[in-house]
């Protein structure tokens, strides 16, 4: 039997040290994470040591990684909001770099895990948060207090509203841990009909032959729902650092 669970299993590769009775271990997970970031800094830094009037792959593949980010963080969050273009590429490239690499045959995704995905989304709620006030003090909260609302409702929108705030991290994490989480155990279940089927002999080969094209259809799907997951947790990000930076409705 194949489970389709055992891909997310967390795996000590060596222990680092330990703080108290806490183990602190190098995991598979650690791993894949260094190995995007190589990968990334790899493609960034080749592709702009050139810096050919004719671009080649690597650096098209760099400048147009650059400009689809800086063109979505200026349309959304307007030229202030490109100080925070450092933050939002690199988020962008890791969780793109590690949604393609997860797709590789035996690999590690790493956003498929929750805790993953939490850290990203709590970092880019703590800095809308604290630069909102930083820039605007007490200003900011005029993100809860919607204009034009009739003062006998102001009460319950304000509620909703900042039911809404605190609730972001818990929307914009699970989005992208849910979608890479079922796409996996989906692809993995058709694959093990495939591996099943076949080892019936002739009759299992042709049996096969459905659960393999659906395989090959969902691994295209999911290498287009990884690009897809990268671009809405961007486009999330991105307007949420515009709530900091212009407050209110």
């Amino acid at each position: 039997m194949i489970d389709p669970i055992e891909q997310f299993n967390i795996e000590k590769l060596f222990t680092i040290g330990h703080i108290g009775h806490q183990e602190i271990a190098f995991t598979n997970s650690s791993a894949y994470m260094f190995g995007s970031v190589a990968l990334i800094s790899l493609l960034m830094i080749g592709g702009v040591s050139g810096r050919h009037l004719v671009p080649g792959r690597i650096q098209s593949i760099a400048e147009i990684s650059y400009e689809f980010v800086a063109a979505n963080v200026r349309s959304i969050a307007g030229t202030e909001g490109m100080k925070f273009f450092p933050l939002v590429f690199s988020i962008f490239m890791l969780v793109a770099v590690s949604n393609v690499v997860g797709i590789i045959p035996y690999a590690f995704t790493i956003s498929s895990h929750i805790i993953v995905t939490v850290a990203l989304a709590l970092l880019v709620f703590t800095t809308v948060l604290v630069y909102g006030l930083y820039k605007n003090g007490l200003k900011f909260f005029k993100l809860f207090v919607p204009s034009g609302i009739p003062l006998v409702i102001l009460p319950l929108v304000v509620l909703i509203e900042v039911i809404s705030f605190l609730s972001r991290p818990v929307s914009h994490s699970v989005r992208l841990f849910a979608n890479m989480l079922a796409g996996h155990i989906t692809l993995k279940v058709f694959a093990s009909f495939v591996t099943m089927l076949g080892a019936m002999g002739v009759v299992g080969w042709f049996g096969a032959v459905l659960p393999l094209g659906m395989t090959v259809a969902l691994t295209a799907l999911e290498l287009l729902v990884a690009f897809l997951q990268a671009y809405v947790f961007t486009i999330l990000t991105c307007i949420y650092i515009n709530d900091a930076i212009h407050p209110g409705h």
